[in-house]
């Protein structure tokens, strides 16, 4: 027997961006692989932690010790690398009626990408960007501290418990939920992580809005 929907209520949106929005899997495990090769590190125990993060953060996960300035000079890198390669860069399924379904509702992309990535990764898979944006460049500390998340729902005005986040990654669940937001993940990455709704892809997410503008999103 199918499970019930889920409905959530809230007054704002705060959406994080791969592979939650955009799906650039295909560019960040190639732009990963190479970096675990220079560095003689297992990549698939790289791309397990790399998702969500920003890159700095990544690298110093696992390599403790190294000097932070190496790793800022190696995230500027790969985020020229990253920019330059929109190979295989495609909406998730059901983003663009998603964030149709925004359109004039309060919402912020809240992302690890800083923003001239977030520009060219919206553009590559044809969505339309936020208004409200916060990116690497908005925040001294990356998911999974809560700051990016905070500053967004501040940036829209509402109280962290009034938001809802969507997320696919364990830094950016655990992002969202010590900013004191609820949280719905989106693909397979976030559902071993709690969300408090989980749905495969975004086409299974709908999104109304009530008479005094409070968002009811609801999960198939």
């Amino acid at each position: 027997m199918p499970a019930a929907p889920v409905r959530l209520t809230a007054r704002a949106l705060l959406l994080d961006m791969d592979g939650t929005l955009v799906d650039s899997d295909a560019v960040v495990e190639r732009c990963w692989r190479r970096w675990a090769a220079v560095h003689g590190l297992d990549p698939a125990a790289v791309l397990a932690v790399a998702h969500g993060r920003q890159g700095h953060a990544t690298m110093a996960e696992l390599l403790p010790g190294r000097p932070a300035e190496e790793n800022l000079a190696d995230n500027r890198r790969m985020l020229a690398a990253e920019r330059a390669d929109t190979d295989g860069v495609v909406p998730v399924p059901g983003a663009p009626a998603f964030l149709t379904a925004l359109a004039g509702l309060p919402h912020a992309l809240v992302t690890s990408a800083d923003e001239p990535l977030a520009r060219v990764r919206m553009a590559a898979a044809g969505l339309p960007m936020p208004g409200v944006l916060v990116t690497a460049e908005s925040v001294g500390a990356s998911k999974p501290d809560p700051e990016g998340f905070l500053k967004g729902a501040a940036a829209l005005g509402f109280p962290p418990a009034d938001c809802l986040a969507f997320e696919d990654s364990g830094a950016g669940i655990a992002a969202a939920r010590a900013a004191g937001l609820r949280v719905v993940g989106i693909g397979p990455r976030a559902a071993a992580h709690r969300p408090d709704a989980h749905a495969d892809t975004l086409e299974a997410v709908t999104v109304t809005t009530e008479p005094d503008g409070t968002v009811t999103v609801t999960i198939r």
